[in-house]
């Protein structure tokens, strides 16, 4: 018999920067019915629906921890470094990241290389 939180979402997450939106099951940093992980920040979390076992999560996202925001956790919208990190506050503050982390994100500012069209 299936848990009370996997028939019924919590609610709906939402990214603040990219408007991303997906049902919930679960807000903290022990998943249920997941005995060996402790999640180093209070994640959003989902049973990953592509699976039938129920151990098996994605984490939508967390709050900055500069600016509290509901940001998910694509690599357009933030980064993990100790603590959850929305990308405007990490430009706002880059000159306190390390370098790796600084390079990193001049990476992500790169437009991608898209295909064109040929004619």
């Amino acid at each position: 018999m299936a848990c009370e939180t996997e028939r019924h979402p919590l609610g709906v997450f939402e990214c603040q920067l990219c408007a991303l939106t997906a049902p919930y099951s679960y807000v903290g940093q022990k998943p249920p019915n997941i005995q060996s992980v402790i999640l180093l920040e209070e994640s959003y979390v989902m049973k990953d629906p592509f699976t039938s076992d129920k151990d098996k999560f994605l984490i939508l996202g967390s709050r900055c921890s500069v600016c509290s925001r509901l940001v998910c956790v694509g690599p357009d919208c933030s980064l993990f470094y100790s603590k959850r990190f929305c990308l405007p506050c990490v430009q706002e503050h880059i000159d306190a990241f390390p370098q790796e982390i600084r390079q990193d994100v001049e990476k992500r500012k790169l437009p991608s290389k898209k295909p064109t069209a040929r004619t």
